[in-house]
């Protein structure tokens, strides 16, 4: 699969190097730095997209400016691209008007879109909008980068009689590479510390998503809502080797 990777600053850097470092090998990924400065209205894209963009099946936006997203359907057009996933991490670099638009945009030109909120809601056949609400897709492209990087999945195996974290293998990493990251954290831990640990960990890599407060996310940023995706993965898969305490008034018990 033929990949434009498109950047501005270090947000977009950061994904793209852990996407080199780990995509299948057969895999081919070019880069476009973006401009850093566009003006509020772009009347005329094509001032400020290069003629010699190389072709690709996948347009991956990981831009820091809203409007790069206005350019993305006429550079989609021009590299021949079947889907495009733009990454909506701030809602300050591409608002929730402007994806739907570019949903829509994409659409009639018979491109598939993902704007997954945060992109590490991405999953091989759906994308996070809100914290309740996702929306499906179909397109291969999407799909099969969504089987390596995406919505985290780790493979955590305990041990039943230390109840310790013996490995945590990487199944599907988050794009910037923040599940690797947790996973070497989380061997040798104790099933009881490692929800809150793997939280830490998630912050201290650190997420990159916006800690701007959200009504679609229930007063809560794109940062904790990332962290609480590789979170659940981890502690549904502890929870068997859990103890569970209980307390009441006078007396503490735990089975």
């Amino acid at each position: 699969m033929k990949i434009l990777t498109i950047i501005s600053g270090e947000y977009g850097e950061r994904h793209l190097q852990n996407i080199k470092l780990h995509a299948p090998s057969s895999w081919s990924l070019e880069t476009w730095q973006a401009p850093t400065i566009l003006p509020p209205i772009i009347d005329y894209p094509e001032e400020y997209i290069p003629e010699d963009l190389p072709a690709a099946d996948l347009l991956l936006s990981f831009a820091e400016h809203r409007g790069v997203a206005e350019l993305l359907p006429d550079i989609a057009q021009n590299i021949g691209a079947k889907a495009v996933i733009a990454a909506v991490d701030n809602e300050v670099w591409l608002p929730r008007g402007l994806s739907r638009q570019l949903r829509g945009w994409l659409e009639r030109m018979d491109v598939a879109c993902a704007t997954p909120k945060p992109l590490c809601s991405l999953t091989e056949h759906d994308y996070g909008i809100t914290r309740r609400d996702r929306l499906s897709y179909e397109s291969k492209e999407i799909s099969e980068f969504a089987r390596y990087f995406g919505k985290p999945n780790l493979k955590v195996e305990v041990d039943p009689d230390t109840r310790k974290i013996t490995s945590a293998a990487v199944k599907v990493d988050a794009v910037c590479g923040c599940a690797r990251h947790i996973a070497d954290g989380l061997i040798g831990l104790s099933v009881d510390e490692a929800e809150e640990k793997a939280g830490l960990l998630h912050h201290h890599f650190p997420c990159l998503a916006s800690m701007t407060k959200l009504n679609d996310f229930n007063h809560d940023t794109l940062m904790h809502e990332s962290g609480h995706l590789i979170v659940n993965n981890i502690g549904e898969q502890i929870k068997p080797y859990k103890e569970e305490k209980y307390i009441t008034p006078g007396k503490r018990s735990s089975s």
